[in-house]
């Protein structure tokens, strides 16, 4: 009590606003070990509540950051051990006092989720009525969270983790809604983003997140109430309405990688799967017409990168054109059933297209083939595919 009455004898709120954040300064670097205890708690509180009222419009970004990464600081030092309740009740009175702060928000969601993951380890992944309850809420917490936070990189980041935590939890439904709400606000990420006062494409962070996704899907079982594969569908129809830079193959490279999934999702089991999540070779066990469904999503996404393939015939874009048709070739290798005839000549198709469009990597296509020879010994449909393709040399 008098440690706060004498932070009130500070009447200028510049005046007041500093002793706060130097108090703040000291706590975070000499107290190194977690605390409960309820004064300290609620006298800090008070100390960051001044400092994120001080925060403003015009308040430069620089300062923003300090007083956040301070008032993160402090959240991060609360731990109420076993207690998780009261842990959860601290991020929901943090929440509230800190609104305005996205680095706060940021952290109080990625703490929720990590009180999610502590709960599943305790009970070892078998969720009581009890537990799945407190689950629930602390995914509701972060739903309502998430959408507050001002960064959309950011937030596609908590979507994407918080699902996951969800799955990983048996909340199926609730980490539906994650996936969901990041393939909605995927539309919304602006081209460009800014660097250290730098303009820069936001393709690289867009194309690294959607890798990420992808991996992710290959897991998430298809929702009873939805069509088949509803959520890679969805993702589909956002990857064609965004609006990509003309002078970059990102997009392909996403349609690259969506084959890849696709290709593993009709295997009669997965690569990889979530503990007591069943995911979809469970659901469907390689049923016929599933994997039809899943062939008539590579075969539309095909089309689309042999119609890409068309568009850069031009003399400026022929070394794209090159590139692209490789790694179509090599995505092939390794995703693609070469003793069909039509795959085969597809994959024919491209390794001429490459070669023989004057802008290829002579070394690199030298490489692939000596790679080809190799796994032609114990592969006899890539065996077949050498004996089609013609012999290249090094530049």
């Amino acid at each position: 009590n008098n440690f706060l009455r004498f932070l009130d004898l500070f009447q200028k709120e510049s005046v007041k606003t500093d002793a706060c954040r130097l108090i703040m300064e000291a706590f975070c670097r000499y107290q190194t070990e977690s605390t409960n205890d309820p004064v300290i708690v609620n006298g800090l509180m008070f100390v960051c509540k001044t400092l994120h009222d001080s925060v403003s419009s015009l308040t430069l970004d620089d300062e923003k950051r300090a007083t956040g990464q301070l008032v993160t600081g402090f959240v991060r030092k609360i731990d109420y051990g076993r207690d998780f309740e009261q842990q959860l009740n601290f991020f929901v009175e943090a929440r509230a006092s800190f609104c305005n702060l996205d680095p706060v928000l940021v952290c109080l969601v990625q703490c929720v989720n990590l009180l999610s993951m502590k709960t599943r380890t305790i009970v070892k992944g078998n969720h009581t009525r009890k537990t799945a309850a407190f689950i629930r809420a602390c995914v509701a917490f972060s739903f309502i969270t998430i959408p507050s936070i001002q960064d959309i990189f950011n937030r596609l980041t908590l979507y994407l983790e918080s699902g996951k935590v969800a799955f990983a939890n048996q909340a199926l439904s609730q980490g539906d809604a994650f996936l969901k709400a990041a393939i909605s606000l995927l539309l919304e990420v602006p081209k460009t983003i800014e660097i250290d006062s730098k303009s820069k494409s936001s393709e690289p962070f867009l194309l690294s997140y959607l890798n990420n996704f992808l991996s992710f899907l290959l897991v998430v079982p298809d929702h009873p109430d939805q069509g088949v594969l509803y959520l890679v569908r969805g993702l589909l129809n956002v990857i064609e309405d965004y609006p990509w830079d003309s002078q970059t193959d990102a997009k392909m490279k996403v349609y690259l990688n969506v084959i890849s999934l696709l290709s593993a999702m009709t295997q009669e089991s997965y690569f990889y799967h979530m503990e007591k999540v069943v995911s979809n070779d469970g659901m469907y066990g390689n049923d016929k017409k599933f994997i039809a469904e899943v062939h008539k999503i590579i075969s539309t996404v095909i089309e689309e990168i042999l119609r890409h393939l068309q568009t850069l015939s031009g003399t400026e874009t022929k070394k794209r054109q090159a590139s692209l048709a490789l790694d179509f070739f090599n995505r092939l290798l390794g995703c693609a059933d070469l003793a069909n005839e039509d795959m085969c000549m597809l994959a024919v198709n491209l390794w001429n297209f490459a070669q023989n469009n004057g802008q290829n990597d002579a070394k690199l296509m030298a490489r692939t083939y000596e790679f080809l020879k190799k796994k032609g010994k114990s592969r006899p449909e890539v065996s077949t595919l050498l004996g089609r393709l013609p012999l290249v040399s090094r530049a």
